[in-house]
């Protein structure tokens, strides 16, 4: 008998460690689970300052100088960057045993309800798992809404709500020079939230990168020489006014200095239709097409001036159906001035697969205007 009084309060007081140490592990939430970031947050000490308070010393800095200092930007911002960790599971036969993949990646949260913006190679490929690390270590389970390879682009879910969503600012104003500030998770998550600052050194960048899927060239891209290393992918790149500029995505392994970010404005319109519709189809018109720089390049040829050269053209697709043809250089879509492939982008992705877009192209010394049916893309 009193062996068996003594595995029991063995067990018992067990029991009770088991619940202390569980009260310290990382919350985790399912998509089952509606996660609620603020009450989240009422949990933790009333010491740690909250984003609201982060947000008022940021004005209140912000108004006493034009810009804030480097820590206060990042303070402000910091909480709306998330760690992503991703499972990919793939098996080449039957018979073959699965093969586990893990993927570390960065992305920051764009809108409360749980819509957060990151890299097409982090989050995109249908992983079969995706779990977004939250600032104070909470995980939540996401899933891939939408990817785009071609700008490196993914919007992953989760079901939360008032989660302290990052600012997002105007890509188009960013000058050569100024301060560019970078955070991810570099090399892991045990680096998680990693702060790095340098300037723009560049703007429109084109950039050919191998990728799973052939040879891609990204186009319009910020050049930036905050370092950015394996695990930055999908984090923001921020200015000094705490707004997001850039989505980090490559860097030259070859030399030291040189990261690229994808120019925020270019998801924008993606984010709002997921915001005010809950979906998004990417719009397809079948065309590849080139800045002017990389056309002369490859065309050699000086004299093209403005918008986008058309150097090859899917005879299935919606601008040869209008016709478009190859050599045309396209200067506006519907109200919008075209002048390199990110307005081009911008400006199909405001409208959806259905609607009827005009485009204006450049034919031979002479302007005309033709009207297009967005279509989705065809499979291949």
């Amino acid at each position: 008998m009193k062996g068996i009084r003594i595995a029991a309060l063995i067990a018992a007081l067990s029991g009770i460690l088991w619940l202390i140490s569980a009260c310290t592990w990382d919350w985790y939430a399912s998509p089952e689970e509606k996660y609620d970031y603020e009450e989240r947050q009422k949990e933790f000490s009333q010491q740690k300052i909250t984003q609201q308070q982060l947000t008022t010393d940021f004005s209140q800095q912000k108004g006493a100088a034009d810009t804030a200092s480097i820590p206060q930007v990042v303070k402000k911002v910091i909480p709306s960057v998330v760690g992503i960790s991703t499972v990919h599971t793939s098996r080449t036969t039957l018979l073959d045993g699965a093969e586990v993949i893990e993927g570390v990646g960065a992305g920051v949260i764009v809108h409360p309800t749980g819509y957060v913006l990151t890299n097409d190679h982090v989050a995109g490929n249908n992983p079969t798992r995706i779990t977004v690390i939250l600032q104070n270590g909470d995980e939540l389970e996401g899933r891939t809404l939408w990817s785009d390879p071609t700008l490196d682009l993914a919007i992953v879910k989760v079901e939360a709500e008032n989660l302290p969503a990052a600012t997002l600012g105007d890509s188009d104003q960013l000058e050569v020079g100024e301060t560019a500030i970078a955070i991810g998770t570099p090399l892991g998550l045990q680096f998680q939230h990693t702060v790095t600052a340098g300037i723009i050194s560049a703007l429109n960048r084109t950039v050919q990168v191998p990728t799973e899927r052939g040879q891609n060239f990204m186009e319009d891209l910020i050049q930036t020489d905050a370092s950015i290393n394996p695990g930055n992918s999908g984090g923001p790149l921020v200015n000094m006014k705490g707004e997001v500029v850039g989505i980090n995505t490559i860097k030259v392994t070859s030399a030291e200095g040189i990261g690229f970010a994808i120019p925020i404005n270019v998801a924008k319109p993606v984010i709002e239709h997921f915001v005010n519709e809950g979906s998004f189809v990417t719009p397809y018109i079948g065309i590849v097409g080139f800045d002017r720089e990389i056309a002369r390049y490859l065309k050699q040829d000086n004299n093209i001036q403005e918008g986008v050269y058309v150097m090859d053209i899917d005879e299935r697709g919606p601008a040869y159906k209008a016709g478009v043809r190859v050599d045309d250089i396209i200067i506006r879509v519907g109200n919008k001035k075209v002048t390199k492939m990110l307005d081009l982008r911008s400006a199909i992705y405001s409208y959806k697969v259905g609607d009827k877009v005009s485009i204006e192209f450049i034919r031979g010394g002479k302007r005309q205007t033709v009207t297009m049916v967005l279509h989705s893309k065809p499979e291949i």
